[in-house]
């Protein structure tokens, strides 16, 4: 072996364990008790603290085009490099073909433009933005090139038709793949929007007024009864209003493979933001929410997977919990968001989170309001199973990759820009304080972050291909 964490508490989803943990080129080799290290082996001493499987954020946008005036500010190097200093060791990001081109040309420009940056491992999501029968075919070779899912949006200049819906989900369950979809009825806040706009109603407050909890729970109404018809497993992105995750859960507990993602934004955040002075700096789609859905979101984050979801991938069945938490990372500078100062509707959608998923959830498993159990179960073991990222991540156990943080539950934090690692000049989470804070990172058992220096490279980083 040539790493050796001795006598910390080893947290997974399943239960935690005091236990030391074995490393050898780049697996977890051993859990237990009195391991004995090598002669070469390195040691670190985990006593008081805990150590925990690297978090896996399915849900970021790095160099994300908007196709008029923007990028997302983080590349594949700066938000990978966030992203390890917060504790993720994995990430899925998307693909974003354009209209005519093939969906394998617009995946491999995808990894070209990924893989000398990546400081941590990654995936990708396909979205979709047009449906044809060329489409539909490709999509089985998608899947051969280790992308087996696919988003798509009920809202934007992309928006698939109900018609174009069903033929993607039909074809998906034919291949026993998985939808990902953004819902917010396209119509309704349309017409809000150009209302607002003729009213001479342009501030950020009416970016959320224009797309309110009805908007999204409309949406995630209907795509969940189309997901019903076609017997497709979908999942419901970014979900942040209390209406729409009772529709889930009624789903899930009608027993149909419906799985769901909330971020850390729509739990510690609401709608108040908005009328802030610093309001643009908010502004993401769907929008943050009121108190009300703020609550429903954290009673499901407290109460645990209540149902599971059964679904078929390559002739194997899987029972799988039904939630996870991660960021829809796409930020933007200050100068961008600036742009929209005096028009919602032209203020760059998108907020930061990668660096700070994990230790807010952990912060507040330290302060008593969920088990670190459960903090693990929801941003890095569910994810994992749901992405077919597992058994190789999303755990310590003998077999799995050594994505592993050792986390100081006596450490305070509060969260600066200045100490952050992205090359962002603000953050929405400035002056929040946590309890505990991630002190060191491996990935595959190279330390990468250590008490605040990124330690890592450019190019560490690999790109995983799941079936």
């Amino acid at each position: 072996m040539n790493l050796l964490i001795k006598n910390g508490t080893v947290i997974n989803a399943g239960g935690s364990s005091a236990a030391d943990v074995a490393v050898d080129g780049g697996k977890i080799i051993s859990v237990g008790p009195d391991i004995e290290p090598g002669v070469q082996t390195e040691v670190v001493d985990a006593s008081g603290l805990l150590v925990l499987p690297g978090a896996v954020d399915v849900h970021t946008h790095f160099e994300l085009d908007f196709g008029w005036a923007f990028r997302s500010a983080d590349d594949f190097y700066n938000g990978t490099k966030a992203a390890a200093c917060g504790g993720v060791t994995t990430v899925i990001d998307f693909v974003t073909p354009e209209k005519g081109e093939s969906l394998i040309e617009a995946l491999d420009k995808r990894k070209a433009l990924a893989d000398p940056k990546v400081c941590i491992d990654y995936s990708l999501h396909m979205g979709l933005s047009e449906v044809n029968d060329k489409i539909l075919d490709e999509m089985g070779d998608v899947i051969t090139h280790g992308v087996p899912d696919f988003k798509i949006f009920t809202t934007y200049a992309f928006r698939l038709t109900d018609d174009e819906f069903i033929r993607t989900l039909t074809r998906a369950k034919e291949l026993n793949s998985l939808v990902m979809i953004h819902a917010e009825d396209h119509e309704e806040l349309e017409a809000k929007r150009v209302r607002f706009i003729s009213e001479g109603k342009t501030d950020a407050w009416y970016h959320y007024l224009s797309r309110p909890e009805e908007v999204e729970a409309k949406s995630v109404k209907n795509v969940i009864e189309l997901a019903k018809k076609t017997g497709a497993t979908i999942y419901i992105v970014h979900l942040a209003c209390a209406e729409g995750l009772k529709a889930v859960e009624e789903a899930q507990r009608q027993g149909y493979p419906i799985y769901a993602e909330t971020c850390p934004q729509y739990l510690h955040f609401t709608s108040d933001v908005y009328k802030r002075p610093d309001a643009r700096n908010f502004v993401c789609s769907p929008p943050i929410k009121g108190q009300e859905s703020q609550d429903a979101l954290w009673a499901a984050v407290k109460q645990g997977d209540r149902y599971s979801v059964s679904f078929s991938r390559n002739e194997t069945e899987y029972l799988s919990p039904c939630f996870t938490v991660a960021t829809d990372h796409c930020p933007f500078n200050s100068s961008d968001k600036d742009y929209g100062k005096d028009d919602f509707t032209m203020i760059p959608n998108g907020v930061m989170g990668v660096e700070n998923l994990y230790p807010y959830m952990l912060s507040k498993a330290n302060e008593g309001q969920i088990s670190f159990e459960r903090a693990v179960e929801l941003c890095s073991a569910n994810p994992a199973r749901i992405f077919k990222l597992s058994p190789r991540k999303g755990a310590i156990e003998a077999g799995a990759d050594a994505d592993i943080v050792i986390y100081d539950p006596g450490k305070n934090f509060t969260i600066s820009q200045k100490n952050m690692h992205s090359t962002i000049d603000y953050t929405i989470w400035e002056g929040t304080k946590l309890k505990g804070y991630p002190i060191k990172t491996y990935t595959r058992g190279n330390l990468i972050y250590n008490n605040g220096e990124f330690t890592g490279k450019p190019g560490h980083g690999r790109f995983y291909p799941r079936s």
